[in-house]
């Protein structure tokens, strides 16, 4: 694969993604959805991952791997945002809208199943920065499973928690992930060290 053709990718998936963060946040806050806010933050900061790399492509290895431990700190982002958000939900304990939570969280599956094929090809090519576009999409869909079950239970079973244990396992996802891409970097960083 080309860096021509890697550079396209990520531009196609940051703007899939920036585009549903719209649709995911203003969903979350009509609804005091703490699973779909965690997830829109997600996908602000995916569409973040993918322009960095989309800059950072021509970059020498050294860079590139600097840049993978930005990367990995922006994937942090959204457990933070999880945590601000469960606060809010803990003050006002009402289930949101079960329908619009898995219409949402379907729609956001689409989406991310779309970005983790696009940059399935390339996972293995430029070390963490793929890596970590790749990682983001592939635990994003994931996580959209559970945003559409907590959706499913809420609908039968009237209550909050579906969806902060979604939001939970999110901001766990997001957390793990960072920890990998930082691996990742810093083993690049030695590589082009030695």
């Amino acid at each position: 694969m080309t860096s021509g053709t890697l550079r396209q990718t990520v531009l196609i998936v940051a703007l899939l993604n920036l585009a549903y963060f719209g649709v995911e946040f203003i969903a979350a806050i009509r609804i005091g959805s703490v699973s779909l806010f965690a997830d829109s933050i997600d996908f602000l900061e995916d569409t973040a991952i993918n322009l960095l790399i989309f800059v950072a492509l021509g970059w020498t290895a050294a860079r590139r791997a600097r840049v993978g431990m930005v990367l990995a700190g922006l994937m942090l982002i959204p457990a933070i945002a999880f945590l601000w958000t469960l606060v809010q939900k803990y003050l006002n304990p009402e289930p949101p809208d079960a329908f619009i939570l898995t219409l949402i969280g379907l729609g956001a599956l689409a989406v991310n199943l779309t970005a983790a094929l696009l940059l399935a090809r390339h996972r293995r090519t430029t070390g963490s920065l793929t890596r970590a576009a790749f990682l983001s999409a592939r635990n994003d869909a994931l996580a959209n499973v559970g945003i559409i079950g907590a959706g499913l239970v809420t609908a039968t079973y009237p209550s909050i928690w579906p969806d902060v244990i979604v939001g939970l396992a999110i901001a766990a996802i997001n957390l793990d992930a960072a920890h990998e891409v930082w691996e990742a970097a810093r083993r690049e960083s030695r590589d082009t060290e030695a």
